[in-house]
């Protein structure tokens, strides 16, 4: 999938998805939905919060 089909999967420019995949920007809760339907996943696992939040407990 490019980045341009994946933008216009969630409705967004592709500018938002490479700024997302820069680590530049950070979906909003909607935006993050929208990816992960349309990966088949969850908010969670295409977030990584479960990775993010033992990183964040280790500091």
């Amino acid at each position: 999938m490019t980045q341009q089909q994946l933008a216009d999967a969630v409705f967004v420019s592709a500018r938002t998805i490479i700024s997302i995949e820069k680590e530049q920007y950070n979906p909003s809760l909607m935006l993050a939905y929208r990816m992960a339907r349309v990966f088949g996943t969850t908010v969670e696992d295409l977030c990584l919060l479960e990775e993010n939040r033992r990183l964040e407990d280790e500091r």
